[in-house]
């Protein structure tokens, strides 16, 4: 047995990752692991500070790629959805072709979703149609540090970190698989003038990265927890100390796009 293989969840054991059941198994994980559910909670309060202080427009919120989320539960207002059909989700749509009228929607968010989409162009083709003026999208993905960069390149079978792939653009195999988690790097970094040249009703206005041990300690939705819930205060902690060298150590950066 590999160490990845030892490492996973034995909840995912033998689960394909583009299946309904492997989002299933993950909102089992994530409801059982109090310091995990603590980061996801985490995360969608950042996505709705930032919709607060950077978005001006009404309008529908939703969130794509919801997968196991729970963030309904704790912002009732969010309309969640995923490409999979979800007992515990409201809608089914692809982020590149949402069902909702020209300029209805005031923010989306997206954890840990950008990466997994095949047609970067079609969704931000999508989101300019769909957002009201002063609306935007917030995303949170994984970062391109050198810490980040070492462990997420060898992270997930399924999953590639190529700061290198000269397209946006990745083959569509399936929802979850052959995904390149560089893509908020190559887009959003790399790439940026090519972005705003040729989507100039969209402004990136916020790249924050952020420091979550927690991310690694709870082993997320995929992997074995390292260390027992009573640690979580001095993890958060421990965070707090670290986080005036976030660019060098954290995994995750925020980034918050408005329509201008």
């Amino acid at each position: 047995m590999g160490r990845r293989e030892f490492l996973c969840d034995p909840r995912l054991s033998g689960l394909d990752v583009d299946s309904e059941e492997f989002s299933v198994a993950h909102r089992q994980v994530l409801m059982s692991k109090p310091m995990l559910r603590g980061l996801f909670a985490d995360f969608y309060a950042r996505c709705r500070n930032a919709d607060e202080r950077y978005f001006s427009s009404s309008g529908l919120r939703l969130e794509i790629g919801s997968g196991s989320s729970f963030m309904q539960a704790i912002y009732p207002d969010v309309i969640t959805s995923d490409i999979k059909q979800l007992p515990f989700l409201d809608l089914v749509c692809r982020g590149e072709s949402l069902p909702f009228a020209d300029g209805s929607v005031r923010a989306i968010y997206g954890i840990n979703v950008f990466h997994h989409l095949p047609e970067p162009r079609a969704f931000f083709r999508e989101i300019v149609r769909v957002l009201a003026h002063g609306g935007g999208i917030v995303l949170i993905e994984p970062y391109y540090g050198p810490v980040a960069r070492r462990v997420f390149s060898g992270l997930h079978a399924t999953e590639t970190f190529d700061t290198e792939a000269p397209a946006w653009e990745t083959p569509l195999t399936g929802p979850m698989s052959a995904a390149n988690q560089a893509l908020s790097y190559i887009v959003l970094k790399r790439d940026l003038a090519r972005f705003k040249q040729e989507f100039p009703e969209l402004s990136l206005i916020v790249d924050e990265a952020h420091t979550h041990l927690r991310y690694v300690v709870s082993g997320g939705v995929n992997f074995r927890q390292l260390l027992p819930d009573v640690f979580d205060s001095v993890i958060r902690f421990t965070e707090r100390v670290l986080s005036p060298v976030a660019h060098q150590l954290s995994l995750q950066h925020t980034l918050v796009i408005r329509k201008a």
